[in-house]
């Protein structure tokens, strides 16, 4: 793994496989009783968050403290940036406070990048979403979330997503979501569909490693993972489509188009949903529509990062099964030799 996380586009095919593998293990550990690993004790995670998130600031929250991380947790809101102190002074005092990683959601484009090569702190960057950039960790658990349902959760480990045709529809031109899959699930050889007003489409999307449509229902028979982007109001600052009903009826999904999809497809959707305007509530309510799993795989996918990025070479789950000396002979584990001794 590189040092920091700040694109998908900086990820290779190795490198999304490896933290992908790594996910499925951490899933594991939340089957457990107790869902904590002693992976990152001692080391410290802060989540920057200068933009308003529920899914994404929880969901580093709960990765960082399974792996028994010491987390803290900073708001644009309430602090000193609301009186005008600047990213490289708040870096600077994290960095006195001793971050080894810093989470950041930020407005501005560019903004994690800028925090990881400006040499204000030392310790690992990972991009939680910045303007309309990108957003990596939502890309790395979509395409956890498409391995398992489409490849299957053991099946899966190793492989790649070779051969699948994933669709991306709604408001591309805003989303970093789709800009982060674009490049990772190309990366992992599917290929991607843009479908979305021609106004709501990025200039220079040519150069994109996708195709685009302008036609839902043409695209959906054979497509193995839909999509759905939430129409994003708050950075609008035109009309970009006549009517919100107008969208819904040509890039809206309902049970109807669902069911033009294959038997196997799933539907996606990154939250918060806008139930009415690009989904319906049937469609998100039903058993194809993967949005609460993906709030589930995003803890193990960014337990993975994290884990990486921070916890060294070995293995992220101890498994009980007896240990192998240098030598290539197995040794008993400590509780087997305590037990040998116990009996002599």
């Amino acid at each position: 793994m590189k040092r920091h996380l700040i694109s998908a586009a900086d990820l290779t095919r190795d490198d999304a496989v490896l933290i992908l593998d790594t996910a499925e293990e951490m899933a594991r550990v939340a089957d457990r009783p107790i869902k904590k690993l002693p992976t990152l004790r001692g080391r410290t995670v802060v989540n920057l968050f200068f933009e308003d998130s529920t899914r994404t600031r929880i969901s580093f929250e709960a990765a960082a403290k399974r792996l028994s991380a010491d987390v803290i947790n900073f708001s644009a809101k309430g602090s000193s940036v609301s009186k005008g102190e600047s990213l490289k002074d708040t870096a600077l005092t994290l960095e006195a406070m001793g971050a080894d990683a810093v989470v950041i959601r930020h407005h501005a484009s560019g903004a994690p990048y800028r925090l990881a090569n400006s040499g204000w702190i030392d310790g690992a960057v990972v991009n939680a979403g910045d303007g309309t950039h990108e957003h990596p960790t939502q890309a790395l658990l979509d395409a956890f979330t498409m391995r398992r349902r489409l490849v299957g959760r053991d099946a899966g480990l190793g492989r790649d997503l070779s051969g699948r045709r994933i669709t991306i529809v709604g408001d591309v031109l805003h989303s970093r979501v789709a800009r982060s899959n674009v490049h990772l699930l190309t990366t992992l050889g599917a290929e991607v569909t843009l479908v979305a007003p021609p106004t709501l489409v990025p200039v220079g999307v040519e150069t994109w490693p996708c195709e685009v449509s302008y036609d839902l229902d043409a695209v959906l028979p054979k497509s193995d993972a839909v999509m759905m982007l939430r129409v994003q109001r708050e950075r609008m600052n035109a009309a970009f489509f006549p009517t919100e009903r107008e969208y819904a009826r040509r890039y809206g999904l309902d049970g109807d188009r669902m069911a033009k999809m294959p038997e196997h497809a799933v539907v996606m959707h990154p939250g918060p949903m806008n139930r009415g305007m690009e989904i319906t509530a049937e469609v998100a309510d039903s058993a194809r529509c993967t949005a609460v799993e993906q709030v589930a795989n995003g803890v193990s996918t960014r337990m993975a990062v994290l884990y990486l990025l921070l916890g060294g070479s070995e293995p992220a789950v101890a498994h009980p099964s007896p240990t192998t000396t240098l030598d290539g002979g197995a040794s008993r584990r400590p509780a087997d030799s305590a037990r040998t001794e116990e009996n002599k």
